[in-house]
C-alpha cells in the first residue's frame, strides 16, 4: 500500500493528510498553536511550535489510519508564505518568526525599491513589487534594527522549509514559495543574483530551489524515529500554500481559477506563461506545476476579520452552553439580512492590506451604521466585505484579459452555504465546489504521490482525484444590488486612505 502525507504548516495549526495513491482521505489530523503580537500590526511565531504540531498530526494520521509505517511513501510539504525563520551556524532559531502578516517592514521595502532602482525596476527583475509582506524585507528589517541577531544569521527559511530542515537534515525550497520572498528570478526559477547583489545579501542564507514534485531529501534516522515513519520516506519540494491549494483544487490548468477563504483571501488564477501586472497589484508566481506561473491576489483578513469579530465582540457565544457553532449563529443572523447589509459596509483591512492596495497603514472599518443596524448586519456586512476583497482581484484578472472559465471555492468559506452565494453574486458567475476540501495539504500529498512515481505529473493526479461537487449560480436581484454597491466600496477606501495614514502615525 501506498500513502502519502500532506502537511500544511498554517498560520493557526498544522494540519496533516494522510492519503492514498487513488486519492482517497485515509485520515486528518490538525494542532493548533499560538500567534504573537508583540506591537500593533506586528505577528511572529515560534517555530518549535510547529515541529510540535508536526509531529502530533502526522502521529495521529498513522494511528487513526492503521498504517504501518512503512505504508509511507513520501511526504509533501505546504505552509504560510513569506515568512522568516533566522538560524545561526548550529541551526538554532535565532528569534521567533516573522509572518506574512507582519507589517513592521514599511520602510525596508522603500528601501528595497531604491536599492533596485525603482518600483518598475524591481518588478521587471523578480515579477513583484516589494511588500511588507514578503520574506526579503523581513530579512533587512532584521539587518536594520537587530544587527546581532543579523550577525548570527547563517540561513533564512521559511516557515514550511524549517520543517524539512528537521525532517532531512538539509535546506530546501521550492519555487513557489521562493516567489514569495522577493528574491526569485520568477521568469528564470532561480535566485535573482543582481537583486541579492544590490541588497548586499549573501546568496548563501538562501536554501536550494527545487520544482515542486522534486525530491529534496529523505527522513533522517532521527526524523523517522520522532515521527514513527521509515528513512526510506521521501520528502519533496511541496509548495506555498497558495499554489498547494491550487494544486489541491485542481487550477492546473487555464480558465480555472480558485477562491479561499481562510485566515487570508486568496483569489488563484493559473497560467501556462508568465503574465506580469505592470502596476504591481496582483502577485506573479511560479506555479507549483512545472514550468507554469499563477497569478494571485491576497487580502490579508479575510475569515479572519470574522474570526476577530466573533472573538472580540460576541465571545459570549462561545461560552454559551450549546452544541451550536458559534458561527452558526452568526451565519443565521447574517442569512436573514438582505443583500448589501441595508447599506453597512465593512472593509476588511485589520492588518493593513495587500492586494490592491498595498498600504499597510489601512485599517478596518465599518461605515454606514444606523440604530437599526443588528449584530447580523455587522456579520453579514463582514462577509460582503471580505468577498468585495475578493472581487478587487477578480477586477484586475480581467483587466489582464486572463481566461476564466470556472470559478472554484474553498477554505471556510466555501462550507457556508451564504458565503458560497455571496461569492456567486458578488463575483457575478457561478462558483462551484470540488470534492476535496482540504487544499493545501491535499495538494501537497498530490506532489508527493507524483514525486514517487504514482502519476506522472500533477496534472495527472488532479486529473484522477478532483471532481466538481456543487454549483451555486447567481441570484439575480442580488448580483444587481452588488453591482450598485461594489462601487462606493472600492470608494471608501480611496475616501479613507489620507485618514487611515494619519491614524497609523497616531498609533505609534
Amino acid at each position: 500500500m501506498s500513502i502519502f502525507l500532506g502537511i500544511d504548516v498554517g498560520t493557526s495549526s498544522t494540519k496533516t493528510l494522510a492519503v492514498h495513491e487513488s486519492g482517497q482521505i485515509l485520515a486528518s489530523a490538525e494542532a493548533p498553536y499560538p500567534l504573537y503580537h508583540p506591537r500593533p500590526l506586528w505577528s511572529e511565531q515560534d517555530p518549535e511550535d510547529w515541529w510540535k504540531g508536526t509531529v502530533k498530526t502526522v502521529r495521529s494520521v498513522i494511528r487513526k489510519a492503521k498504517l504501518k509505517a512503512a505504508d509511507v511513501k513520501a511526504i509533501g510539504l505546504s505552509g504560510q508564505m513569506h515568512g522568516s525563520v533566522f538560524l545561526d551556524k548550529k541551526d538554532r532559531v535565532v528569534r521567533k518568526a516573522l509572518l506574512w502578516n507582519d507589517q513592521r517592514t514599511a520602510s525596508e521595502c522603500a528601501e528595497i525599491e531604491q536599492r533596485a532602482g525603482g518600483r518598475r525596476a524591481l518588478i521587471r527583475l523578480v515579477a513583484n513589487p516589494a511588500l511588507t509582506g514578503f520574506t526579503a524585507p523581513k530579512v533587512l528589517w532584521l539587518r536594520n534594527h537587530e544587527p546581532r541577531n543579523f550577525d548570527k544569521t547563517r540561513k533564512v527559511l521559511l516557515p514550511k522549509d524549517e520543517i524539512r530542515r528537521r525532517m532531512i537534515g538539509d535546506y530546501a525550497t521550492d519555487v513557489s514559495d521562493a516567489s514569495g520572498t522577493l528574491l526569485l528570478d520568477v521568469k528564470k526559477r532561480r535566485w535573482s543574483i543582481p537583486l541579492l547583489s544590490k541588497l548586499e545579501l549573501d546568496p548563501e542564507l538562501l536554501p536550494t530551489c527545487y520544482e515542486s514534485e522534486e525530491i529534496t531529501g529523505s527522513l533522517t534516522r532521527a526524523a523517522a524515529q520522532t515521527l514513527g515513519l521509515t528513512t526510506a520516506c521521501l520528502v519533496v519540494g511541496g509548495a506555498g500554500d497558495c499554489a498547494a491549494n491550487g494544486v489541491g483544487t485542481g487550477v492546473v490548468k487555464s480558465g480555472i481559477l480558485s477562491t479561499s477563504i481562510g485566515t487570508s483571501g486568496v483569489m488563484f488564477v493559473h497560467s501556462d506563461k508568465v503574465e506580469i501586472d505592470p502596476e504591481g497589484r496582483l502577485h506573479t508566481f511560479c506555479h507549483a506545476v512545472r514550468g507554469k506561473w499563477h497569478m494571485m491576489g491576497v487580502s490579508l483578513t479575510a475569515g479572519g476579520s470574522l474570526q476577530w469579530f466573533m472573538d472580540t465582540l460576541c465571545a459570549e457565544l462561545s461560552r454559551k452552553k450549546t452544541k451550536i457553532d458559534p458561527y452558526e449563529i452568526l451565519t443565521r443572523e447574517a442569512t436573514t439580512i438582505a443583500a448589501g447589509s441595508e447599506g453597512l459596509f465593512f472593509l476588511p483591512y485589520l492588518a493593513g492590506e495587500r492586494t490592491p492596495h498595498a498600504d499597510p497603514d489601512a485599517r478596518g472599518a465599518l461605515v454606514g451604521l444606523t440604530l437599526k443596524h443588528t449584530r447580523g448586519h455587522i456579520a453579514r456586512a463582514i462577509m460582503e466585505g471580505v468577498t468585495y476583497a475578493l472581487r478587487d482581484s477578480l477586477a484586475i484578472i480581467r483587466e489582464m484579459s486572463v481566461p476564466v472559465r470556472q470559478i472554484r471555492v474553498s477554505g471556510g468559506g466555501s462550507k457556508s452555504a451564504l458565503w458560497r452565494q455571496m461569492q456567486a453574486d458578488i463575483f457575478g458567475r457561478q462558483v462551484v465546489t470540488i470534492n476535496a476540501e482540504q487544499g493545501p495539504a491535499y495538494g501537497v500529498a498530490l506532489l508527493a504521490a507524483v514525486g514517487a512515481g504514482a502519476y506522472k505529473n500533477i496534472e495527472e493526479a488532479c486529473a484522477a482525484s478532483i471532481h466538481i461537487t456543487s454549483q451555486t449560480p447567481t441570484q439575480r436581484a442580488a448580483k444587481n444590488k452588488y453591482e450598485r454597491a461594489f462601487p462606493m466600496y472600492q470608494q471608501l477606501y480611496h475616501s479613507l486612505k489620507g485618514d487611515f495614514k494619519q491614524i497609523s502615525q497616531l498609533e505609534s
